[in-house]
């Protein structure tokens, strides 16, 4: 059995077009209804010219990135850890998403810790036009599971 459950360069991807559902489904789940998100009005007079999403959806979607990758490491024999989330580092929001946006999510690990039980991963969100959105860090602790 190899030293750890993923590799340097294992990777998954995660795509989808952000809805309007999308938004207020999270805007209730959150109760950030704010008018850069909700309120077309508002917004058709900003520098934007319409709504844009949440960039903690953003997030969310990294998580299933994350949730990806873990499930490539479960189908590994001998599993006997549980990995958990420790964060999202160095998060850079550097455009937005409009609604009708179709956003591409790519997990790549980048180093992996065997002594500290701990991966890290580049996460890159680019839109249709192949334009950076987002960029960040992700952390997964590995845990001892109970006998």
């Amino acid at each position: 059995m190899p030293d750890f459950y993923l590799s340097v360069g294992d990777s998954v991807e995660f795509s989808k077009t952000v809805s309007e559902t999308d938004v207020y489904l999270f805007a209730g789940i959150t109760g950030d209804f704010a008018p850069i998100h909700v309120n077309a009005e508002v917004m058709s007079k900003s520098a934007y010219g319409q709504r844009l999403a949440h960039g903690a959806l953003l997030i969310g979607f990294m998580s299933t990135t994350s949730t990806m990758m873990v499930a490539c490491a479960k189908e590994m024999p001998g599993l006997n850890e549980t990995p958990v989330a420790l964060g999202y580092d160095r998060i850079r929001f550097i455009r937005p998403v409009f609604f009708g946006d179709t956003i591409t999510v790519r997990y790549r690990i980048d180093e992996v810790d065997v002594e500290k039980r701990r991966t890290k991963a580049s996460i890159e969100v680019t839109n249709q036009r192949a334009e950076q959105i987002c960029v960040a860090t992700g952390l997964l602790k590995w845990v001892t599971r109970k006998e």
